[in-house]
C-alpha cells in the first residue's frame, strides 16, 4: 500500500512539474512576442522582384568580373552555403588588392530588414549597399561605374539577362540595375531559426537552459536595442554607453556625418546567426561570443554578468542561427 502511494506521489510530483513548466514556458513565448517577431516571409523592396532579377543577381553576386583584377566576387567577403552564416569569419576581409579593409563583414543573410546598412549605417538599403564594395578601392577596386558597365557591356550573357530582367529600362544594362539586381537575390537569403518556432508557439523548440537565456536576456534589457524580428539592425547607437569600448579610433557614423553627435555611434548589430558569424564588433575584435557578451554587459548596460548567465545568454543567441545553416555544416 506504501509502495503504492509513494508510486502516484512521484506521478503526481512529475506530472505537476511538468505542467508548471509548461505554464512557464506559455508565459516566456507571450512575454517574447511583446519584444520580438517571427522573421517575416518576405523583405521589404522584393515585391518588385522577378525569377529573372533574382537569377541575374545570383550571377553577379558570384561573379568575379566585377573587380578590378577579376579576383573578388560579393561571396568572397559573404560566402554563401557549407554553414557560412554569409560571411567570412575574419576580422576584416582582404580586398581584391590584397589590401584590409578596417572594419567587420556583417552577415548578408536577413539584411534586408535592417533601416539600413553598413556599421555606419551610410546605406539607405541594399541595392544602395550592393553597388559600394564594387567601387570601393580596397574591396573590389573598380574606377568608376561606368568602367562597371563598359565590362559587362562586353559579355553577351550579361546583355540578355539585364535585357529579360529590366525590360521596361532603357538602356537594361546600367549601374543602378546592377546594384538592384543584387539587392533582389540578397532579399531571397532570408534565414529562419529555431527561435521562430518557438515564437509560434513551439514550446519543444528551445531547451530548459536556452529559456533560461531568452529569460535573462529580456530581464537584463538587452532588448532595449535588440528587438524586433531581427533582434536588432533598426538603431544607430553609441558603443560604450557606461564604459568606453576597448577600441575608440573608429569613431563610427562620425566617420560619415563629421557632427561630433555620432563619435562611436554604430549601428546595432542584428543578432540572427550571431554565433556562427564571429569574429565579432565592427573591428572584429570580439573572439568568442561569451566574453561579447560580457562586453556588451559591461559597457552597455553597467552590469557585470555571472558566467552562469553568460552560458545560458550564449546558448539562447545559438537558437538563432539558421536551420538550413546547421543542416548545410
Amino acid at each position: 500500500m506504501n509502495q503504492k502511494v509513494s508510486l502516484a506521489a512521484v506521478l503526481f510530483l512529475f506530472l505537476f512539474s511538468t505542467g508548471v513548466q509548461a505554464d512557464k514556458t506559455d508565459r516566456l513565448i507571450r512575454k517574447a512576442n511583446r519584444y520580438f517577431e517571427p522573421l517575416p516571409q518576405t523583405m521589404p523592396g522584393s515585391e518588385n522582384d522577378t525569377p529573372a532579377r533574382v537569377e541575374l543577381g545570383k550571377q553577379l553576386y558570384f561573379d568575379t568580373r566585377l573587380s578590378i583584377n577579376d579576383t573578388q566576387s560579393c561571396a568572397s567577403c559573404h560566402p554563401l552555403g557549407d554553414g557560412k552564416g554569409g560571411m567570412d569569419s575574419l576580422p576584416t576581409s582582404p580586398g581584391a588588392r590584397g589590401g584590409f579593409g578596417d572594419r567587420n563583414t556583417p552577415t548578408v543573410l536577413n539584411a534586408g530588414w535592417q533601416s539600413s546598412q553598413f556599421w555606419d549605417g551610410r546605406a539607405a538599403d541594399l541595392a544602395d549597399q550592393a553597388g559600394q564594395p564594387i567601387l570601393n578601392p580596397i574591396e573590389m577596386g573598380m574606377p568608376d561605374k561606368e568602367s562597371v558597365v563598359k565590362k559587362l557591356s562586353a559579355i553577351t550573357a550579361y546583355v540578355e539577362a539585364f535585357t529579360k530582367a529590366f525590360p521596361d529600362d532603357t538602356p537594361p544594362l546600367s549601374y543602378a540595375n546592377l546594384a538592384e539586381a543584387i539587392a533582389a537575390f540578397e532579399r531571397t537569403l532570408r534565414s529562419e531559426s529555431r527561435f521562430d518556432d518557438f515564437m509560434r508557439g513551439d514550446k519543444a523548440a528551445l531547451t530548459t537552459q536556452e529559456q533560461s537565456g531568452l529569460t535573462k536576456f529580456i530581464r537584463h534589457n538587452c532588448i532595449r536595442c535588440h528587438d524586433g524580428p531581427m533582434l536588432g539592425g533598426t538603431l544607430i547607437e553609441k558603443l560604450g554607453v557606461y564604459k568606453d569600448f576597448h577600441n575608440t579610433e573608429d569613431k563610427g557614423r562620425h566617420r560619415v556625418t563629421g557632427d561630433e553627435a555620432d563619435v562611436m555611434m554604430f549601428k546595432v548589430a542584428s543578432l540572427r546567426n550571431v554565433a556562427i558569424t564571429g569574429p565579432w564588433f565592427h573591428d572584429g575584435s570580439g573572439k568568442t561570443l561569451e566574453d561579447v557578451i560580457r562586453t556588451m554587459g559591461s559597457i552597455q548596460l553597467d552590469i557585470e554578468l555571472k558566467e552562469d548567465e553568460v552560458a545560458d545568454i550564449a546558448a539562447f543567441l545559438a537558437t538563432l542561427t539558421g536551420k538550413e545553416l546547421d543542416k548545410e555544416k
